[in-house]
């Protein structure tokens, strides 16, 4: 802390500045002179072009991120009935402009996204706006500033509103809408009604955003339906980050006192994916990456899942609903079995392996002459 200062702008030359300093300080023989940044003039030492030695890593939606599944159902809507204005927000869900899925043609402000769109209400489009808003920008403004005046103008978009149960962007806090109980502030007033008092008709609520396939047909209906006025899409599930912050440190004590936990796990069948990657065109999960088979016969890398994987099941969504390949599974990983447990996986066990056995029997095989 005492190589950048207490107040101020972090430019970038301050942030090279204070960097250098505390690698002098601390492991000086990697850093022997002065630092020269791109647009200083003077002396100093050249730095090495990290293009060529850090990998890339685009920003994105975090592992297991609810909102992931609504720009997949969005994409995939898009592709039905053809390209829509879509206004973004300020917040998480804006990283909905970053590949895989490339949505977004605005960002005014936060919490005005739905707002933004309003420009677009015209009675000669041929297709309705798409807008998103947080929960966090909707509790900010977007209750009069958007939906409010969407209701007043008699606008005709959809208005989807990302609940993800707390202000993400900025930490994780409580807000108005947060499913969690809070000692200190009034929490678990639903969106919906909120809406609803502002005079919104056509409101729609999925509970449970990783149901891509639901989120897609109600998508699907609020652009097509005839029903005039602002259609709002309430999309909620909870921010996976604040969810593991809670959940993993009770599930680790559970297993270590020997309770019985069992934890989903996603893979890919190696013999069954062809390596075309379509998933990762709809999903982005940073857990869902490449991998590349010994076999000399298949030169594509096929799909994997690492052990960051936290078991949302939202790349076996997206490849049902995109109706893309039967290469996904769950496995649940069972700790502290039980002696049922422990039966029903002998015998599993030993199925499998007559099976295998049984095929391996009837294989047409050729003796040496």
């Amino acid at each position: 802390k005492e190589h950048l200062p207490m107040a101020g702008e972090y430019t970038g030359q301050v942030m090279l500045d204070g960097i250098g300093s505390f690698l002098r300080a601390t492991i000086p023989h990697l850093l022997p002179g002065e630092v020269r940044a791109p647009n200083k003039i003077g002396d100093g030492l050249d730095t090495a072009d990290l293009i060529n030695v850090v990998p890339g890593r685009p920003p994105g939606f975090c592992v297991g991120c609810p909102e992931r599944p609504i720009f997949a159902a969005t994409k995939l809507v898009e592709q039905e009935l053809g390209k829509h204005h879509i206004a973004s927000d300020i917040g998480c869900h804006l990283f909905s402009i970053m590949p895989p899925f490339e949505l977004g043609a605005t960002t005014m402000g936060y919490g005005l996204g739905p707002a933004s769109a309003s420009a677009f209400n015209s009675p000669d489009a041929k297709r309705r706006s798409i807008s998103f808003v947080g929960d966090g920008g909707f509790w900010h403004n977007g209750l009069t500033s958007s939906v409010g005046n969407a209701v007043f103008n008699k606008n005709d978009g959809v208005i989807v509103i990302v609940d993800n149960f707390y202000s993400a962007a900025t930490g994780g806090q409580d807000i108005l809408s947060s499913r969690a109980g809070n000692k200190t502030k009034s929490t678990k007033h639903p969106i919906t009604e909120a809406v609803k008092g502002m005079g919104v008709k056509w409101l729609r609520h999925i509970d449970r955003t990783y149901d891509v396939t639901k989120m897609q047909d109600t998508l699907r209906e609020a652009l097509t339906t005839d029903e005039k006025g602002p259609k709002v899409i309430v999309a909620s599930s909870e921010c996976m980050l604040n969810r593991q912050r809670r959940e993993k440190p009770l599930v680790d004590k559970a297993i270590k006192g020997g309770k019985r936990i069992v934890k989903p796990k996603f893979g890919v069948d190696e013999d069954i994916c062809t390596g075309d990657h379509a998933c990762m065109r709809l999903s982005g999960c940073p857990s869902l990456s490449v991998k590349s088979l010994d076999d000399p016969l298949r030169d594509d890398p096929v799909a994997h899942i690492d052990q960051s994987c936290v078991g949302c099941g939202n790349c076996g969504e997206v490849a049902d609903a995109a109706v893309l390949c039967p290469s996904f599974y769950r496995a649940d990983v069972v700790h502290n079995p039980s002696r049922w447990d422990r039966f029903l996986e002998a015998a599993r066990r030993a199925t499998i392996s007559l099976l295998q056995r049984r095929r391996e029997s009837r294989r047409l095989t050729f003796a040496d002459a």
